[in-house]
């Protein structure tokens, strides 16, 4: 019988199953994996430096670029910086707005993970049902800053606007006669909160048909129990958050542990897995969609009941509204010298985070009293569950790395930042 020699695979940048340029060298006996070394700057486009060059205003853009499917909760850790600087109050309202937001953001990311970690693992359905929900989603996102992803719609103060009043409509078509546009238009009619509700009440039946297709699914459970198994211990000492985190049963969420905005007023759960294996993972993350989706509702009720104004006062941070920018010398003068020159942030540090979709996202400041930041950098989550990949993969199959490639969520913008 031939004898089986050791060989170097390597998998990717080009991978369907690499979820970006990951280029995995994998060192293998037969099928077994012995040795899991992931190589990255293949993507690298430089966002701690860049924000070196522009103004603190100017950088918002970058955040969304990336963990390119998360934008907000990016832009929410990097105002939140600047708001610690500068000691700025953000308005109540504003303050719901983001966290609805944030949730809608992880349900976005969540989304798009289990229609991702399916189609790598076989399952083909699933991603065509995930984003069915992501386009209702990204409409939203499309009615507040004009984007359907790179959105730029949160700022130093609080956000770019207030919640639209009006849903825009499906437009007539040659493909979709009169009865079909009435169908796609039924939750159109008012305004962006009551299409947001409308979402969240048919939800939890998506994420049940989800659950319906995979988690008592044989073939889903013989690839994902097992696979990829974290001890408590271990998943700390590797620097894991989020699901990463919760799948090895430590009840972790800076939502909880370490509230900002108005996330210590809301009522919601957290999932936390028992094995620390892959199908943990998944379960955490599936009841975190239906949590989310809890937060959103409160925040839409919240948000009906309470107007108010979505921007700091202080003008020397948010510009004046356009009505007084285009009647006013002085408010022009400020809005002009705010997008040119932007504003000034007092020598210091500040390190803000949010629990982002995949973990703990941070972003730490330091300012020399100029205009610009003297330097940026960036917690991504992704990057130390990448660095546990060697650890995750040892032992097992090379269909079980893009298991475990799954099962970490990875998106390669922030990490080859």
């Amino acid at each position: 019988m031939a004898e089986i020699k050791n060989y170097t695979l390597n998998f990717g940048p080009q991978h369907p199953a690499a979820h970006g340029v990951l280029r995995l060298v994998l060192e293998l006996d037969g099928e077994v994996i012995q040795r899991a070394d992931p190589h990255i700057g293949l993507l690298h486009r430089a966002t701690e430096k860049l924000a070196e060059q522009k103004t603190y205003l100017q950088s918002v853009p970058y955040m969304d670029r990336l963990d390119y499917v998360s934008m907000m909760s990016n832009e929410h850790a990097y105002v939140m910086a600047i708001e610690r600087m500068l000691g700025l109050e953000v308005p109540l309202r504003a303050q719901y707005i983001r966290v609805m937001f944030d949730e809608i953001t992880r349900l976005l990311n969540h989304l798009l993970w289990i229609g991702a970690h399916a189609l790598d693992v076989g399952a083909m359905a699933v991603i065509l049902y995930a984003f069915r929900e992501r386009e209702d989603l990204m409409d939203c996102y499309e009615a507040v800053s004009g984007a359907r992803m790179h959105a730029a719609y949160y700022r130093p103060g609080g956000v770019y606007r207030d919640l639209p009043d009006e849903m825009p409509k499906h437009k007539a078509s040659l493909l979709k006669n009169d009865k079909a546009m009435r169908l796609l238009n039924e939750d159109r009619q008012g305004s962006l909160l009551d299409f947001i509700e409308a979402f969240t009440n048919r939800f939890p039946k998506y994420v049940d048909e989800y659950e319906t297709l995979l988690t008592d699914n044989r073939i889903w459970k013989q690839r994902l129990v097992g696979i990829g198994v974290v001890s408590p211990e271990r998943a700390m000492a590797m620097g894991f958050t989020g699901p990463m985190l919760r799948g090895s049963g430590i009840e972790w969420d800076l939502r909880k542990k370490q509230p900002y905005e108005v996330y210590d007023l809301l009522d919601f759960d957290i999932p936390v897995g028992v094995n620390g294996d892959s199908y943990d993972r998944y379960l955490v993350r599936v009841e975190e969609m239906r949590q989310s989706n809890r937060i959103i509702k409160q925040c839409v009720e919240w948000l009906r009941n309470n107007p108010g104004p979505v921007m700091s006062s202080n003008h020397k941070v948010a510009p004046p509204s356009r009505v007084n920018m285009k009647s006013n010398m002085e408010e022009l003068i400020h809005h002009f010298k705010l997008f040119t020159e932007g504003f000034h942030v007092p020598a210091g540090e500040a390190y803000a985070a949010v629990e982002h979709p995949k973990g703990e996202f941070g972003i730490y400041l330091m300012s020399d009293g100029a205009n610009k930041p003297y330097r940026m950098k960036i917690r991504a989550p992704g990057f130390p569950h990448l660095q546990a990949l060697d650890e995750m993969a040892r032992g097992h199959m090379i269909a079980d790395a893009v298991t475990i490639i799954g099962t970490q969520d990875i998106v390669f913008g922030e990490i080859d930042r």
